[in-house]
């Protein structure tokens, strides 16, 4: 380093000062103010006893959203993505065979992950909007048996909502685990893990359970588990490695005392734990019927609109709803001005990149009157693109 290099002086940046959104898009999207205070609270280090004491609250209150007694249930430190690698690696190892259902981006994401895990990966695919028939899975393991099944719940891509338990049946006549990403619906539609009997789930934070982005709520159920103790060696990953990881966060034999494995993120616990409290104190069945009523009212002024939703009425749910682009309107037009209204709408991605908006119903904005007002601006942007 020079001397005129030492002691030179660079300008701060400018202050923090964010806009304030609408976030209707397919995630994140905001949450309650109580989850937003909560993050403010007073930090203490992550083996501090409150702390130690908040993750076993942390972890019984997700059991309770995500219906399981499975004690391996915990946020994991990093973004919804990073759940769902955490249960690819963690059930699957070279020379393993899965099955994957792709009925959208998020279902490839899942199958690239699974081959990065080293299994032989054979997939069902069906197109943007529809919904797979178990008996395409059936017939795969007719041909081979696999060890996974894995499959998209709700597909943020295309709107499409695969139901669940028929494909646990089939994965479960054939002897196969289980592995569902419920990123966009776990605390917006009725999920029960332990009822329907799926072996591993993954979601996120920043969607219907109502926190910001930064956690990945995970459950491993003890027929996963104990193909993660059978592995015939260690995964390829250790920050993920679910046998550390339960180290720090405690295994039900295990002590007061924990391993240090990584330094939680605190403020994105206290945030965490608080809309899982809001979501229990809500109860369940009625968080559901809240998504239910903002997603009708969300059709009904489409409707009004003119605008029409891609999938086809059976395959659709309340939480991510993907309208259809009306002809001659420029897609990225009508959502600029939005968001210079402050309103946030998402676009389409991959084949359906400009030809679909991606509206999301969750958390803290499935509320009637959050949806009117993103209704209202809808129209406005509409009309200045002189439709309708």
């Amino acid at each position: 380093m020079t001397e005129a290099a030492i002691g030179r002086e660079v300008a701060a940046p400018p202050k923090l000062n964010p806009p304030e959104r609408l976030l209707m898009g397919p995630g994140p999207s905001n949450p309650d103010p109580r989850v937003l205070a909560a993050m403010t609270a007073n930090p203490v280090g992550h083996l501090d006893p409150y702390f130690v004491e908040l993750m076993d609250q942390t972890m019984g209150a997700l059991r309770g959203v995500f219906g399981t007694q499975n004690h391996h249930t915990l946020p994991i430190s990093a973004t919804g993505s990073a759940g769902l690698e955490t249960i690819m690696l963690n059930l699957l190892e070279p020379g393993d065979s899965a099955v994957v259902g792709v009925i959208g981006y998020f279902g490839e994401r899942l199958a690239e992950m699974a081959r990065r895990a080293g299994a032989d990966v054979r997939t069902v695919e069906v197109g943007p909007g529809e919904i797979i028939d178990p008996a395409q899975v059936a017939a795969k393991l007719e041909e081979r048996p696999a060890k996974l099944v894995a499959f998209v719940h709700v597909e943020t891509t295309t709107g499409a909502c695969q139901p669940i338990a028929p494909m646990v049946e089939v994965a479960r006549r054939y002897g196969a685990l289980v592995a569902m990403d419920c990123v966009t619906s776990l605390g917006g539609l009725p999920i029960d893990i332990d009822a329907l009997g799926v072996d591993a789930a993954g979601s996120c934070s920043q969607k219907c359970i109502g926190a910001p982005p930064g956690l990945a709520p995970i459950t491993i159920g003890p027929r996963a588990m104990a193909a993660v103790q059978a592995r015939k060696r260690k995964p390829s990953t250790w920050y993920f490695d679910l046998a550390l990881l339960f180290q720090y966060w405690g295994e039900t034999s295990g002590t007061r005392k924990r391993a240090f494995h990584h330094t939680a993120p605190i403020a994105a616990i206290y945030g965490f734990y608080e809309a899982l409290r809001l979501i229990l104190d809500e109860g369940l069945e009625a968080r559901w019927a809240r998504h239910q009523a903002a997603h009708e009212a969300l059709v009904r002024g489409l409707d009004r609109l003119g605008l029409s939703l891609q999938p086809p009425a059976p395959n659709r749910c309340a939480t991510i709803n993907v309208v259809k682009v009306p002809p001659g309107v420029d897609d990225a037009r009508v959502r600029q001005r939005l968001l210079d209204m402050g309103v946030e709408m998402g676009g389409g991605l991959g084949a359906l990149a400009g030809k679909v908006w991606r509206v999301g119903v969750m958390g803290y904005n499935a509320q009637i009157s959050r949806v009117e007002r993103f209704l209202d601006a809808l129209e406005k942007a509409l009309r200045a693109e002189r439709h309708g």
